[in-house]
This record gives structure tokens, C-alpha cells and sequence, in this order.
């Protein structure tokens, strides 16, 4: 299994406290965001990862170039999408289809720190897609709603009395629905749907019958930082805990 990380946002919401720099090279301890979600994959037995790179693409391609001799680092292959601006992550990850190849992989939104464990639990799926949630609920991030164990509606339009969970930003694809899932891709990029979350597209096979499961937290801490309330969240309820984990 393969693993992306889209970290080629802008973070527009974040500068006035992280400034000219990638979420994902917000400090956590003495490593970033980028440095744990490396670590994680690791842990789980992931050692092929791609970084999508755009707003200050050179600024995470040191740091990473950086890690190596101070920690354990697998060969991280940079995908670049020029068009950071004016794209959404849905774009990134379609970039990165040739990398993948025909094989399973983990996505990752790289504004989420979480614990190694809450990833270790997910590859093990046997779905063909899976959602990584937390049952409680978290202002501001996508919902979804999951009937009879799967997961039918994801939407950050989901109301509290609606939702079953929060989706945390990380997605399992097995490589049996990689055709299809990259296919749907396809089709939104030449219609000009460049601007989506891929979750959308998602959401689209799951309307024509797609199976999407799900794991849990299971109360193990994490957090999605966009601005800085997220920022503050993370530091006082989240930071702390992962600060006791032990660096690959």
C-alpha cells in the first residue's frame, strides 16, 4: 500500500499565526505535522509515500530533505501541482494517479495530526474505500452519515442532528476500486470540476452503490487545523498526548 499526503494549499486562514509557511510545518514538539503523518505511516507499514506540493513547495521539500540522518525516513516522491491556486484537493490527488499506479493507498489531508494507532487500525480494512471517523462532533470539518455500517453520505452541509460522525481527513482506497475511483476522477477534471473536494466524487459511487466503510478513533487524539482556534484546540487537547508518542 501507497500513501499520499496533499499538502499543496494555501492555508490562507492560518498565516496570521503560522505565516508564509505549509500547514502541514506547523510545529508540534520538536516535529511538525508532516514529520508525525511520516512517522504514522511508517508505523503502519507504509514506506511508499507521495507529498503533493504546491504554496511554498520548497519550503516542505527541505524540511523532508532534512529529516534524513535524524530520523527514520522512507523515499518520498514530490508531485507538483502548479495550479494550487485555483484547485482544490481533488485536483492534487488526481496528479498523483500515475504514482499510485494500480495499487491500494492511504490519502491524507496534510493539515491533521492524529495518533499513530488511529492509522494502524485503518489499513486493515477490507473495504474498498474507507473513512477514518470520530463519533463525536467537530464544528467546522466534514460529517457523515452511516447507515446499516457504511458510510452513505459525507458533506460538511451535515447537521448535528443528522450526523453520525466526523471524517478526520483520512481515506483508505483498496486497489480494487483504484480503476473506478481514478475513472470518476477523469470525468470531473475534464468537465472543469477542479475545485471539489474529492470526497464528492466519493460521494458519487456511493450513490450508484459503491461500499464505503469506516473505523473510529476510538477517543485517541487528533485534530484538523485550518485556523487558528484549530491551532489553539490542537495545542491544548492534542499536542500534549502525541508528544508522549515515541519518534520512529
Amino acid at each position: 500500500m501507497k500513501a499520499v499526503i496533499l499538502a499543496a494549499g494555501q492555508g490562507t486562514r492560518i498565516r496570521a499565526v503560522h505565516g508564509e509557511h505549509p500547514k502541514c510545518l506547523i510545529e508540534v514538539d520538536d516535529k511538525t505535522i508532516l514529520d508525525h503523518q511520516i512517522d504514522g505511516l511508517l508505523r503502519a507499514g507504509i514506506e511508499q509515500i507521495a507529498i503533493v506540493v504546491g504554496y511554498e513547495k520548497q519550503q516542505i521539500m527541505r524540511h523532508v530533505h532534512g529529516r534524513i540522518g535524524r530520523r527514520r525516513t522512507p523515499k518520498i516522491e514530490f508531485i507538483e501541482n502548479p495550479a494550487f491556486a485555483i484547485t482544490n484537493n481533488i485536483y492534487s490527488l488526481w496528479l498523483a494517479r500515475d504514482w499510485i499506479g494500480g495499487d491500494g493507498f492511504v490519502c491524507l489531508n496534510a493539515d491533521v495530526i492524529f495518533d499513530p494507532q488511529v492509522l494502524i487500525s485503518a489499513v486493515k480494512t477490507d473495504s474498498p474505500v474507507s473513512m477514518i471517523v470520530d463519533q463525536e462532533w467537530r464544528d467546522e470539518t466534514m460529517k457523515v452519515i452511516i447507515s446499516n455500517g457504511r458510510v452513505v453520505r459525507m458533506s460538511k452541509k451535515i447537521s448535528k442532528q443528522e450526523y453520525s460522525g466526523t471524517y478526520i481527513g483520512i481515506t483508505v482506497f483498496d486497489q480494487a476500486v483504484n480503476a473506478l475511483f481514478f475513472a470518476r476522477m477523469q470525468s470531473f477534471v475534464e468537465t472543469g470540476r477542479v475545485n471539489e473536494f474529492f470526497n464528492v466524487a466519493v460521494q458519487e459511487l456511493v450513490d450508484e452503490g459503491l461500499s464505503v466503510g469506516f473505523t473510529t478513533t476510538l477517543g485517541a487524539p487528533w485534530a484538523e487545523i485550518d485556523d487558528p482556534l484549530d491551532l489553539t484546540f490542537a495545542q491544548q487537547n492534542v499536542f500534549p498526548q502525541l508528544a508522549l508518542t515515541t519518534t520512529v
